[in-house]
């Protein structure tokens, strides 16, 4: 019988590195788009996801349940060709690369997007944040 710890966890192959961009202070919508159409250029980039502060339609709670809230930072940008709803004050960036990539060459072209977009300082980190395998919790449905 094999035992869980002696299974080799795979992804792709292996698991795939990611950059982990964490901004001193929240983005502006303007800037985010920057940032993204700056990350877009960079090659051997697999997936981006951004995590912030939610910007809801309208107020979720409280005495003032159902208002909308206009929020200005609450728009539409351009991301490539496509246009999308930022719905989040972005302050992280994680960045999924391929598996097949120089880490180091790649690291090198995101820190230049950033330098050239992030004006207000960002911390660059490489590692694994995300999972890259289904675990128990998924599996279950309560």
């Amino acid at each position: 019988m094999t035992s869980a710890r002696m299974m080799k966890t795979t992804y792709a192959g292996t698991p795939l590195p990611e950059v982990k961009i964490f901004t001193d202070r929240f983005l502006s919508a303007e800037t985010t788009e920057k940032v993204l159409n700056a990350l877009i250029e960079v090659k051997h980039i697999r997936q981006i996801n951004i995590c912030g502060e939610t910007l809801p339609l309208t107020v979720k709670s409280g005495p003032h349940t159902g208002i909308p809230v206009n929020h200005p930072e609450r728009k539409m940008i351009k991301f490539g060709n496509t246009e999308i709803e930022l719905t989040k004050l972005v302050g992280e960036f994680f960045i999924e690369l391929n598996a097949d990539c120089d880490v180091d060459a790649a690291v090198e072209e995101i820190r230049k997007a950033c330098d050239k977009t992030v004006n207000i300082g960002y911390s660059l980190e490489i590692g694994r944040y995300s999972k890259y395998r289904p675990t128990l919790t998924d599996t279950l449905r309560c």
